[in-house]
């Protein structure tokens, strides 16, 4: 979610990766160090971008504001107990992805008990907020959960509806949070894929979360940035938010530029080639 909030409001953000939390400053990921400040908490972090000027919401009117919290706060009530549960407590996701996958990133032998210890967590964390009155086995907690999950993701495709993101053509901070919430569920290959099965019935939040991945993490197939492309990804980035930042002003200014004197296109001079398929030109010798 933070990733994508910063691709959308374009904060410089660089990114590095650690194995283990505790080589954090304040020994939880994720944590942002700006200079001497450092700040671990996500609430924290985003509110520290909007007073450097990094806001995605800034055209957003005050109910669109508090249709945001409303939402993040039905994410984080209903789809993320069966997100953890997916990856932490599911005996088969965890043991033959979530398990191998963390533990390949740790060094050992902290990689043989901190998975089982984030599993037990995800699991307390479930119990202690779903395991109340009326539902007391885990099988209960479990069938809730998942319940509760795609009624939430049902939601939030009628709220998505036809358009490309929650506000219009412009990322907000409610697609970074519901990015952040589905494209895990939505890319990670489980065997057990009951939430997954019922994400990808409903298309445009499948969609949603491919233009995404498509337009501001520029992944491929294998799920890695292509060679050589870091700095053109920014530079679009940069173009992105600066177009997205003059939409208002463009709309106010067609007027008169209809207005203007209009000329007929002029026609683009070809270039020959020479034989051997080589150009004659002296164009030939710079790159497209």
């Amino acid at each position: 979610s933070l990733q994508a909030y910063a691709k959308f409001s374009g904060a410089p953000l660089t990114v590095n990766t650690i194995n283990n939390s505790w080589r954090a400053p304040k020994g939880d990921v994720p944590v942002l160090i700006s200079e001497d400040i450092v700040i671990s908490q996500p609430a924290k972090i985003l509110n520290f971008l909007r007073k450097q000027k990094y806001n995605a919401d800034y055209e957003l009117s005050a109910k669109q504001g508090a249709d945001t919290l409303a939402y993040i706060a039905l994410l984080e009530e209903k789809l993320l107990p069966a997100l953890l549960h997916t990856f932490w407590v599911e005996a088969e996701n965890y043991c033959s992805v979530t398990k191998p996958w963390f533990a390949s990133r740790i060094p050992f032998p902290l990689s043989l008990y901190l998975p089982g210890k984030m599993s037990r967590e995800a699991l307390n964390r479930i119990l202690l907020t779903r395991g109340g009155p009326p539902l007391y086995s885990l099988t209960e907690v479990e069938a809730q959960i998942y319940r509760d999950a795609k009624e939430c993701l049902n939601l939030l495709s009628k709220r998505l509806g036809t358009s490309q993101f929650f506000f219009g053509d412009t990322p907000t901070t409610l697609d970074a949070f519901v990015f952040g919430f589905l494209a895990p569920i939505y890319k990670v290959c489980f065997p057990r894929v009951q939430l997954q099965e019922h994400l990808k019935q409903l298309p445009n939040l499948c969609r949603f979360c491919d233009d995404i991945l498509t337009c501001y993490f520029r992944l491929t197939v294998s799920g890695h940035s292509p060679a050589g492309q870091d700095t053109a990804d920014a530079n679009l980035q940069k173009l992105t938010q600066l177009v997205n930042k003059e939409s208002n002003l463009i709309e106010k200014m067609d007027d008169n530029l209809r207005k203007s004197p209009q000329h007929p296109p002029r026609k683009l001079t070809m270039l020959k080639l020479a034989a051997g398929g080589e150009e004659s030109s002296p164009l030939n010798r710079l790159s497209p």
